[in-house]
């Protein structure tokens, strides 16, 4: 077993559900989690793809619960939080990962139906996520969320079209949240991973070397230090720590 696989403890009697556990940054996420001891709750949309992951963190001795669920079906994401409830009593971490890029292009080119699933998903989902499972995170003694968000939330760039639109959305809900829950035990920031070696970073930007890009594996180490009780910082925007980067 490498030394990376081992089970460290930081997160030891943890309950964790990450959105988007299947692949990417989510799965990276999901296994880092459970190598530091956390009971790891892995929702997508593929259960193949949850799975795998599954498998991954039960070779290292973790352990893991499949959740596979289509964040557009946003009265499941309801029935979430009591079904949680019922099984844990309590959720520790909230790793809002999924999203979707929506299409690149002129914003005045883009169809309804992709500005609406882009929408739901990215900002919709996220904000049902955080309804549903505040009270569970409110019997953690330290609830921590995070939410991964983008660059493009904050700089208007053309052709970038619902996705920096739906980013900039999410960003204002979190920071609502944010000032809600200030005096309990709960605290919620964003996560902006910066150019991570993805799927869907390859689609944004097709013409770019994957090579020169961390690996979400290097994005994941990080986010446990986030998402600890000793992280007290709240509705702040995290910019990921490049390589080579003190």
């Amino acid at each position: 077993m490498a030394e990376t696989e081992q089970l460290s403890g930081r997160l030891s009697g943890r309950i964790a559900l990450v959105t988007g556990a299947s692949r990417g940054i989510g799965a990276a996420i999901a296994k880092c989690f459970a190598r530091e001891g956390a009971h790891t709750i892995l929702v997508a949309r593929t259960q193949g793809g949850l799975e795998e992951v599954d498998d991954e963190i039960r070779a290292f001795g973790g352990s893991a619960t499949l959740t596979p669920l289509d964040l557009r079906e946003m009265d499941k994401i309801d029935q979430l939080g009591a079904a949680l409830f019922e099984r844990f009593g309590k959720l520790d971490i909230l790793m809002g990962n999924a999203g979707l890029l929506g299409t690149m292009g002129p914003i005045t080119h883009l169809e309804p139906s992709v500005w609406e699933e882009t929408m739901a998903v990215n900002v919709t989902a996220n904000w049902r996520l955080i309804r549903s499972l505040d009270p569970l995170l409110r019997q953690s003694d330290a609830g921590r969320a995070l939410f991964v968000t983008s660059a493009a939330a904050r700089m208007p760039r053309a052709y970038w079209s619902v996705y920096a639109v739906s980013k900039a959305a999410l960003e204002m809900t979190v920071g609502i949240y944010a000032q809600e829950i200030a005096e309990t035990n709960v605290r919620v920031n964003m996560l902006d991973p910066g150019k991570t070696r993805t799927i869907m970073r390859a689609e944004a930007v097709p013409g770019e070397d994957p090579m020169t890009l961390k690996t979400p594996e290097y994005l994941a180490e990080q986010v446990v230090d986030y998402v600890v009780p000793e992280f007290t910082k709240n509705g702040e925007i995290i910019l990921a720590i490049e390589p080579g980067v003190p």
